[in-house]
Order: C-alpha cells, then structure tokens, then sequence
C-alpha cells in the first residue's frame, strides 16, 4: 500500500503527454492545470478500481478482470465510455493473443532449427 497520499498520483510525465496528444496544436497548459488534472485522474482511476473491487468481489472473486472495469463503469454511472472501453479491451485481447502467437511461432522455429542441426550433427559423426 502506498504510504502517502501522493504516492498514488499518475505521474506527470504521462499526464502532459496525454493532455498534449488531446489539444490542438498552439494550445498551452499551465503546470498548475497538468497538476490539477494528474490529480483528478488519480482520484478517477482509484474510483473506478474500488467500484470494480466491489464488483469482483460480487462475483466471488478476489482478481479484477476488464470486465469488472466496464461492469463498474455502469454502475457508477459511466456508461457512455463503455462501449469505447469495451472496443479498447478487445484490441488489447487480440493484441495480447497476436505477440503470444508470435513468441510461440518462434520458439517452434528455433526448435526445429535446433532438431535439423543435431541431426546434422549426428550424420557427421
């Protein structure tokens, strides 16, 4: 658990960029504005993540799952972000499955260059 209050803030660093990404070009934030909005985004994930809580726990279950994200959503009356979330964990599923595919296709590969070569070796001897 995190000691101080402040331990639990987003970082800054990320929060500018995001804010950056998010405005037109020419637009300026202060420091105090990024502060201000670390803040509020610390306060709204920790929200989100106890509502979620409640419902994991709901469920029987002690470890969170995207869909008790979307589910808490709802319940505390965020659900026009839902459906967008919903889309966001879906890639992320695909994306997942894409690199553990990927690392799997590797190893097999590897593997086989490994039996080609002992079989090599062994025909040399």
């Amino acid at each position: 658990m995190a000691e101080k209050l402040e331990d639990l803030n987003l970082p800054l660093t990320v929060v500018s960029r995001i804010i950056k990404d998010a405005l037109p070009a020419g637009v300026s934030v202060t420091k105090e504005a990024r502060i201000g909005l670390a803040k509020v985004a610390s306060v709204f994930v920790l929200y989100v993540t106890s509502a979620s809580t409640n419902v994991a726990k709901k469920a029987g279950r002690r470890t969170l799952v995207g869909q008790d994200v979307l589910d808490a959503m709802e319940d505390i009356e965020f659900e026009k972000f839902v459906e967008h979330l919903r889309d966001c964990l879906e890639t992320y599923k695909v994306s997942v499955k894409h690199k553990k595919d990927q690392v799997a296709a590797k190893k097999k590969d590897d593997d086989n260059q490994t039996e080609s070569l002992t079989e090599s070796l062994d025909m040399d001897e």
